[in-house]
């Protein structure tokens, strides 16, 4: 007979008042706690636990250190908790833990307390579960307070029904972490690569469209790959994917955490064999949601830029690959783009792109070992030419997201119609025109800008085709691959901070690392997109 672990209840009515409102202090993650337990409790109804290790389970979980404990005590209960319980810890028995993996509490502790990870898991697959519960609770609340009868035991009873029900829905509707997320995401251990190994580089970002497919290009080349990703626009999806096309390569790290934590970046950074470069995709990317939201992008672009410098530095590391962006240069004058264009960026996006690109030259110029380059690539599409990785946004996120995912979606039916936004610029069919790049290529642009162009101070390339595309042309092009009539509705008004016009030119990158874009024809590349996304409805 199984044991179950029980949710640990709120201990009295004004905490648990404060946490159907939202409120969230320090000294008390207790409501992440009763969430995360029920998600325990659905992870060993899947996996029938026997009745000792669940026991250990239930012992640990009631010593997990608070936000405010000292960090060696909370080493002390993991080290005691995995002594006492090797077959839970170090088995592939990880119903317990929603996150999955063989992860410690240990290790949890390490990157700021057990109920900030929890709650990270949670927000990754069952984001909206915590305001269902919320609401519940403040239904729950508004009626318990009529009847001042009822007991407390009652109370918590009828709580902890409310997080089970909406956890039983949404895990019916979803799922949790199936066995292969579990198996993969394990979020810390020492690579064994063979010594002929290039180099070991941290992705920050990897489980992103451009981040996937660069860490898929690294191991084939040769390197070791350490991935820090918050899963906040990542895929869990990709992840799987490169964990299964990686197999037995050895060469593959995943940390799941913020860049913006100085304790996820230490965990990333302290490992054997020693990281040497760093390339940085990580962050949000969406030229609209940057006009609603400017502080989101400069916290989130800039100022993680900063933080991810300090703890190279600490660490000494002293390369870096930093992905940037043609919306640093606003709407040029003169076409095409140069290096030598004055960036002048017209939104939030593009701002807090050049702020970091300042803040690493300003590094450059205060550490003279330091190297690095920075890339501002133009509008990334396609996926693999092999259909291994692929591009799938976030339903949440459609509405910010890049042009031929919309295509695909209103192809597949996932939305009624295509929209158009801004049909009256000053261009040759009144739509934006962009330089539209393979993301193989630009990947690969990545690898040899990482062998061949770091230097001090940081140098500075552009990657496109160096040929504009109209937005009707790339549906035109979407409409004749997907072969569906796709209902397009064309709306006068551009999209807030668009620029109308941007190609690149890319002599220098040419000149300088002979690098050249090879998927040039549209349709082509469309065509490696639309195979994947077909044989990926669902995603990953």
């Amino acid at each position: 007979m199984t044991e179950t672990l029980n949710p640990k209840p709120f201990k009295n009515k004004k905490r648990l008042k404060n946490a159907a409102e939202g409120k969230q202090r320090r000294s008390s993650f207790s409501e992440h706690r009763l969430l995360a337990s029920t998600l325990i409790y659905m992870q060993q109804a899947r996996h029938r636990t026997s009745a000792a290790t669940t026991t250990t389970a239930q012992t640990c979980a009631r010593n997990r250190p608070t936000y405010e404990e000292e960090e060696e005590e909370g080493e002390e209960i993991s080290e005691r908790c995995e002594q006492s319980s090797p077959r839970l810890l170090r088995t592939q028995n990880r119903s317990w833990f929603p996150i999955g993996g063989r992860a410690t509490l240990a290790r949890a502790q390490s990157i700021g307390g057990q109920g900030r990870i929890i709650a990270q898991a949670i927000r990754v697959r069952v984001s909206n579960l915590r305001f269902r519960i919320e609401s519940a609770m403040n239904v729950f609340i508004a009626s318990s307070s009529s009847s001042s009868s009822s007991s407390s035991s009652n109370q918590i009873k009828l709580l902890t029904f409310f997080a089970l029900l909406f956890t039983v829905l949404v895990y019916a509707k979803n799922g949790l972490y199936d066995d292969a997320s579990a198996r993969f995401m394990k979020d810390d251990f020492k690579m064994k690569v063979a010594k002929a190994v290039k180099a070991h580089v941290l992705v920050t970002g990897g489980a992103g469209f451009i981040g996937s497919h660069g860490t898929l290009k690294l191991i084939e080349e040769g390197n070791a790959v350490t991935i820090v990703d918050n899963l906040s626009r990542g895929n869990e999806g990709a992840l799987r994917a490169l964990k299964k096309l990686t197999k037995g390569k050895n060469a593959l790290r995943v940390i799941i955490g913020d860049i913006a934590d100085e304790n996820v970046l230490n965990r990333a950074f302290a490992t054997e064999p020693k990281i040497t470069k760093v390339i940085h995709f990580a962050a949000v990317a969406y030229v609209g949601e940057s006009m609603q939201d400017p502080n989101k992008y400069y916290k989130n672009v800039t100022s993680n830029t900063a933080t991810l410098l300090q703890a190279m530095d600490r660490f000494n590391v002293r390369e870096l690959i930093y992905s940037s962006t043609c919306a640093t240069y606003g709407n040029p004058d003169v076409l095409p783009i140069t290096e030598k264009t004055v960036p002048i960026p017209i939104n939030p996006y593009g701002k807090s792109k050049l702020f970091a690109e300042e803040v690493i030259r300003d590094y450059a110029n205060a550490n003279a070992d330091f190297k690095a380059v920075i890339l501002r690539y133009f509008n990334v599409f396609g996926s693999d030419p092999k259909g291994r990785l692929g591009e799938y946004p976030r339903p949440e996120l459609r509405n910010h997201g890049r042009i031929s995912g919309a295509c695909f979606d209103a192809a597949l039916g996932n939305i009624e119609h295509l929209l158009i936004m801004g049909t009256n610029h000053n261009t040759r069919d009144g739509t934006c025109i962009r330089d539209f790049i393979h993301v193989t290529d630009l990947i690969d642009a990545h690898i040899l800008a990482m062998e061949k162009a770091t230097s001090n101070p940081p140098s500075l390339y552009n990657v496109g085709t160096g040929k504009g595309v109209s937005v009707k042309e790339f549906v035109h092009a979407c409409k004749s691959v997907t072969n569906v009539p796709i209902k397009v509705v064309e709306q006068t008004e551009a999209r807030p901070g668009d620029y109308a016009e941007v190609y690149a030119n890319v002599d220098k990158i040419e000149r300088e690392l002979g690098w050249k874009a090879q998927y040039t024809n549209l349709e082509e590349s469309l065509g490696h997109a639309w195979h994947w996304r077909k044989k990926h409805r669902n995603g990953y």
